[in-house]
């Protein structure tokens, strides 16, 4: 179980800053294709942090501590920062990459959650794994 926990934690920061990121990129994206973009970020950031407070609570059913400063999130995260201003089509492809990369982060726990009997943290999970699916569709879809 301890494990799992660690686990949940890494995915909870992961998601946190993967929130953070699409929430930067709305914020400062440019370029002759401002309104898709500013509004398909505005769309993940969004969905993603209507997540947050419930993958805190999972963390706590499982009777641990969620993570909740940039210092902890920072040291947990498997999503890298971005501090530079990145074109459009940068942005779209760095929130692509990671919105995969989140997926196979969830799916991981996902499969800790069903071997431990957790079913209702393995649907919780199975719905973020689905949530980030879609978002990588429509990055892709917006790439091409």
């Amino acid at each position: 179980m301890d494990e799992l926990k660690k686990a949940m934690k890494i995915a909870f920061s992961s998601e946190f800053a993967f929130y953070l990121k699409a929430h930067n990129f709305h914020w400062n994206v440019e370029g002759i294709h401002f309104a898709q973009f500013h509004e398909l970020f505005g769309d993940i950031y969004e969905e993603v942090y209507g997540s947050i407070d419930l993958f805190a609570e999972n963390i706590r059913k499982l009777d641990a501590y969620a993570p909740g400063s940039f210092t902890r999130f920072s040291m947990l995260s498997m999503v890298d920062d971005e501090i530079a201003i990145l074109a459009a089509e940068d942005m779209c492809q760095e929130l692509l990459e990671d919105s995969n990369k989140m997926t196979k982060i969830l799916k991981r726990v996902f499969d800790m959650a069903t071997e431990a009997g957790e079913e209702g943290l393995a649907d919780f999970l199975a719905g973020r794994m689905d949530a980030h699916r879609k978002h990588s569709w429509m990055l892709r879809a917006s790439l091409k």
